[in-house]
């Protein structure tokens, strides 16, 4: 029998060692996520593939370049205001997939049951799971399916993979985002966040806030068939935008600057974060992008986001800049900068 793996051997274990235990934070996006990745799974599994930290990774194979990725969901409750455990799952894969610039294909699809789970609600959430995935236009084309004892599970998780072609002259990275890039997001943000928190907190507010899980590669298709010079693109889901910018300036080496309010936001999830303590900066989205575009661009990109319901909200909110790289900096309403840092865990768990 081996002997138990010890932290001694990996790579900068000091913040490790303050978490002997995993915990929810370690699910979460923020820093204990990241400090999980660098420090533990990456020195395990470390290659060139793997350094690069993208929701897909890029493969050169003899056919072309394609992207891949794969994820697992976890949502509780599994259905909530505008979609529901099935639907998200692919909708995320379709995401991560398209971030790269991709034209996702294929999905293969695991579900891990819970004996005691509803057969019922299986089937709707497979019917939801189907309708997503012919709307994104990509087919599941294997799968698995494992059950565990009563009480080792919470029903039905599901974990699926995704794989899209790059069309050729297509290279989207973070790396390649540089000074004087104007930052795009395509709508309202903290919509599926606040969703769920509703349904688990039993909360109403003035309008009823419905997740925006959505798959984008039909508005990033666009983007790309318009000529747009697209340098980067992120799908800001566990961690919200803040998360997002801040992995991006980082990568890039430059400083971000964000205006706050022309960053959209539901004014029923702006109120729900004021009244919860939250700042929607943090909150999940399953149906937005960031998109980095040379200035140049900035305009015609937001017309094709626009054009399509997506995107309608779609807004310019900030710039990159030389000063302070790495740092997301925020100009709030009263003419003041806050600095918009990644959070230890997260606000909200089980969010996808």
């Amino acid at each position: 029998m081996s002997e138990g793996a010890t932290i001694d051997g990996w790579a900068c274990p000091a913040p490790l060692r303050n978490q002997p235990n995993i915990v929810m934070g370690h699910g979460g996006g923020g820093k204990l996520s990241a400090e999980l990745v660098e420090h533990l799974f990456l020195p395990a599994f470390d290659n060139e593939h793997l350094r690069g930290l993208g929701d897909a990774a890029t493969l050169d194979l003899p056919a072309g370049r394609i992207a891949m990725s794969t994820d697992s969901f976890v949502v509780r409750p599994r259905v909530f205001p505008g979609g529901n455990i099935g639907e998200l799952a692919i909708n995320g894969t379709v995401n991560d997939v398209a971030m790269a610039g991709a034209t996702p294909l294929f999905v293969s699809v695991a579900f891990i049951l819970e004996e005691g789970m509803p057969i019922d609600e299986l089937g709707m959430i497979s019917e939801s799971m189907a309708k997503a995935a012919e709307q994104a236009g990509v087919q599941l084309v294997t799968g698995d399916t494992k059950v565990v004892d009563r009480g080792h599970g919470d029903g039905v998780y599901i974990n699926t993979t995704g794989i899209g072609i790059i069309p050729d002259g297509v290279d989207i990275h973070p790396r390649n985002v540089k000074p004087g890039d104007r930052i795009l997001v395509s709508g309202t943000i903290g919509d599926h966040g606040m969703a769920i928190m509703s349904v688990r907190e039993g909360l109403e507010f003035e309008s009823a806030i419905r997740s925006d899980t959505a798959s984008l590669n039909h508005v990033v298709a666009a983007l790309l068939d318009g000529g747009i010079e697209v340098h980067a693109l992120r799908d800001p889901t566990r961690g919200g935008l803040a998360a997002t910018l801040n992995e991006i300036a980082r990568v890039a080496e430059a400083g971000v600057v964000v205006d706050e309010l022309s960053v959209p936001v539901q004014r029923a999830v702006a109120s729900a974060c004021e009244m919860l303590g939250m700042d929607p900066f943090y909150v999940a989205n399953e149906g937005k992008m960031v998109v980095f575009v040379p200035e140049a661009d900035a305009e015609r990109a937001l017309e094709i986001m626009r054009s399509d319901e997506l995107g309608a909200n779609a807004a310019d909110i900030g710039e990159v800049v030389e000063a302070h790289p790495g740092m997301v900096i925020a100009k709030t309403g009263i003419g003041a900068t806050r600095v918009v840092d990644t959070q230890v865990g997260e606000q909200l768990p089980r969010i996808c």
